[in-house]
């Protein structure tokens, strides 16, 4: 049980540790902190969880990867929350952001590299995957408008619909599509939060991800849809 709990504990104290660097000489808010701190916890306990669950002995080399990221998108969603009461150094923001999405196409080569491929890995990835692209979209709310929370809220919403519909909750078959749309959520959403657009163009670049989101979900929709059991006569 000490090996399985090693692994989100290690994670959570360098969580705090970056929280600490990123506060700087002017520190974090209060509502960064909290927000950082809690996010680190939530990680740390619903990892322990799904570990023993899966009677996994450890964290694996591709999941150690994925939790970096996941530290990272804690520090970004601190300096996002941060932001609301006072400047927040895009910059910093940026570069965390950047690491955290190129990372993503590491944890899977990891783990296809390796031979450590396994549900609760897939799990964890999505999770941070999603919960980045929501921390991203609030972030750029106030500048393009709310309708851009859209991009975040899609995912959960989906979700959200299969416990009132089963047969959402299918098994998809694999589409390379699916995973370049998701991938470019992440950096279609960091060029609008980068403050290098005008507003108007980062709208443009945001209503881009959105359409492309709308259009991958559309599919597999449709394709659960035609593949839903037939109800008994």
């Amino acid at each position: 049980m000490a090996t399985v709990r090693t692994g989100p504990l290690i994670g959570l104290i360098v969580q705090i540790l970056l929280l600490a660097a990123v506060a700087g000489p002017d520190g974090l808010g209060p509502a960064g902190w909290l927000t950082g701190a809690g996010y680190g916890m939530v990680v740390c306990l619903a990892l322990s969880r799904g570990l023993h669950r899966s009677g996994a002995g450890g964290l694996g080399p591709a999941d150690r990867v994925t939790l970096a990221r996941a530290v990272l998108v804690g520090a970004v969603t601190a300096l996002v929350v941060d932001a609301a009461g006072r400047a927040t150094p895009v910059e910093l923001l940026v570069v965390l952001t950047a690491v955290a999405l190129a990372l993503d196409a590491v944890d899977g080569w990891v783990a296809r590299r390796t031979g450590t491929v396994s549900a609760l890995g897939a799990r964890f990835d999505m999770e941070v995957d999603a919960f980045l692209i929501l921390v991203l979209s609030l972030h750029v709310a106030p500048l393009v408008g709310g309708w851009v929370f859209a991009i975040g809220a899609m995912r959960y919403a989906f979700v959200a619909a299969g416990w009132a519909l089963p047969w959402l909750r299918r098994p998809l078959p694999a589409r390379y599509w699916r995973k370049v749309v998701a991938a470019a959520q992440g950096v279609l959403l960091l060029v609008a939060a980068g403050g290098v657009l005008p507003p108007r163009w980062a709208a443009v670049v945001a209503a881009v991800a959105l359409a492309l989101l709308v259009e991958s979900f559309g599919r597999d929709v449709r394709w659960l849809w035609r593949h839903r059991p037939a109800r008994p006569a």
